[in-house]
């Protein structure tokens, strides 16, 4: 049940929009065993003056095409997994619509199943 925000400095049109949309989630399908009909994600744009980055920290050079993906989702991958979905989501995004791996910022944050509610003010995991 990952829940997804997406974050990204240029204006692009809806297609271009739909299309990172669901390559992100198709490699969550194929890497982390997400189930199809679990698609939460967020795209956020951003004006110039409200999107920063280091070009080259870790030694990896960013432009301002740069995509940040966070994902929030239970802890239960492996190292792995994780590593898999990384280089899945960075080389789909190349393939489909020219991003650079190099400007794909993914990052994870884990939780457990009592950490969501899916609606109606319950705990659907843990119920």
């Amino acid at each position: 049940m990952p829940f997804v925000q997406i974050h990204l400095r240029a204006r692009r049109s809806e297609a271009w929009l739909q299309t990172l949309s669901r390559t992100i989630h198709q490699s969550m399908i194929e890497e982390i065993n997400v189930p199809e009909d679990d698609y939460f994600q967020v795209i956020r744009q951003y004006d110039n003056s409200e999107f920063f980055y280091d070009p080259s920290y870790l030694r990896v050079e960013r432009t301002d095409e740069l995509v940040y993906i966070h994902f929030t989702l239970k802890d239960s991958r492996t190292t792995e997994q994780k590593k898999a979905l990384y280089r899945s989501i960075a080389s789909s995004l190349h393939s489909k619509l020219g991003i650079r791996k190099d400007d794909v910022f993914i990052m994870l944050a884990g939780n457990q199943d009592e950490d969501w509610s899916f609606g109606n003010g319950r705990a659907q995991m843990i119920e």
